[in-house]
């Protein structure tokens, strides 16, 4: 059978050549992308979409050495990041303006790919780290992501950018190209993601993390101030923060509290709204004193979940640095389960509210949430049929 014509421009079949639907974007901070040599042939390169829409943009393909060897030859400025997460990656959304890079270095590959070209190519590690929080998972439906927050190389640089130059056009229509691809390529049914739906029984939209013994799972659920604060002089807004943090470890029982130091609480009608009494908030700590003890908290391989993407900022806004939790809101479930009634958990141990606080109403919401899901993706995995 013949090959099917392909367009030179995305290297698809000319039927589903999306071409046409890639905007201009003249977006100012100038964009590098280093793509490890075997993301250059697949069919779903995102990155070329981007090189062919930014008009700063410059796309580099190649082994690692080579890639070293010419990236030693860029010029860049004093202000250039890497985009990639690490401990020591500052949130592009927390940035203030002047703390943006004005350049910005893409690695594009698989993970695997992506940790050798950083491991291989001195000058990244030189760099500076930036990061995004994204409060969705990935519209990649096509490719997996390792794991539940992974985005394409496309929509980390248009969030990137997006965060950097909100008043640049053209980001959207970038994403609606990214989703018609996806979407041409799901209706001829040939594509991996549908392996990659075979390769794991029960439902695949809930994370792994939640679908088995659930031993290291942390469940919280943070308050923060009332509205945003004006500085004086200034026209932006201050983001409300963190001041008080529940948390509870329900398959041990183990749990967290604590309430940090605020002057909100001295505003009797919002502690009336979040029904705390003054018990709860009598110990307060400093927002220091409050990492530490939550970090002491933490075990290495727990992971945090929580209800809504706006507690995972709370989180972040305290150290950036903390792994982004598990957001239930963001996961994509049967619409029988998520317009089901909240179940009680059904756990051996105690996790009932220990007072009757907004807080404890919520953690308690997001236990039975978590227990529903894990029950329904059993349930399901014992029903279907064997490999």
């Amino acid at each position: 059978m013949d090959e099917p014509k392909r367009c030179f421009g995305c290297f698809r079949p000319l039927k589903l050549c999306y071409c046409s639907t890639i905007p201009v974007v003249d977006n100012r901070t100038s964009v590098h992308i280093l793509q490890h040599r075997r993301e250059r042939s697949h069919p779903f390169n995102t990155a070329r979409i981007v090189n062919l829409a930014l008009q700063r943009s410059q796309l580099m393909v190649g082994h690692n050495t080579e890639l070293a060897d010419r990236f030693d030859q860029v010029k860049l400025s004093s202000g250039a990041g890497l985009l990639f997460p690490g401990l020591d990656a500052r949130v592009l959304s927390e940035l203030t303006p002047s703390e943006f890079p004005d350049e910005l270095i893409v690695p594009d590959g698989t993970w695997h790919h992506v940790k050798t070209l950083l491991r291989d190519i001195p000058r990244l590690q030189e760099l500076p780290r930036y990061c995004l929080a994204p409060m969705n998972p990935s519209r990649y439906r096509i490719r997996r992501e390792p794991h539940a927050h992974g985005l394409s190389t496309l929509e980390a640089v248009v969030f990137a950018l997006q965060a950097i130059e909100p008043d640049t056009s053209g980001f959207g229509r970038l994403l609606g190209t990214f989703d018609g691809m996806i979407d041409n390529q799901i209706k001829q049914g040939t594509s991996n993601w549908r392996e990659n739906q075979r390769r794991r029984r029960g439902m695949p939209n809930v994370p792994r993390a939640l679908t088995g013994d659930l031993k290291n799972i942390v469940i919280g659920y943070g308050e923060q101030e009332p509205g945003n604060r004006l500085e004086s002089g200034n026209r932006s807004a201050v983001k409300p923060r963190l001041i008080y943090w529940t948390a509870i470890r329900p398959v041990s029982g183990e749990r967290f509290q604590s309430a940090i130091d605020s002057p909100a609480f001295q505003d009797k009608s919002f502690m009336e709204r979040l029904r705390l009494s003054p018990d709860e908030i009598r110990d307060t700590v400093s927002i220091d004193r409050f990492r530490d003890r939550w970090n002491a908290f933490l075990r290495p391989d727990d992971r945090v979940v929580v209800l809504h993407p706006s507690t995972a900022n709370l989180l972040q806004q305290v150290q950036p640095g903390w792994p982004l939790p598990l957001i239930l809101k963001a996961i994509s479930v049967p619409a029988e389960l998520d317009t089901a009634p909240v179940v009680e958990p059904c756990l051996s141990l105690d996790v009932s509210p220990t007072n009757q606080s907004r807080a404890q109403e919520r953690l308690g919401i997001a236990i039975s949430r978590v227990v529903a899901l894990n029950l329904a993706f059993r349930q399901k995995r014992a029903s279907s049929p064997s490999e």
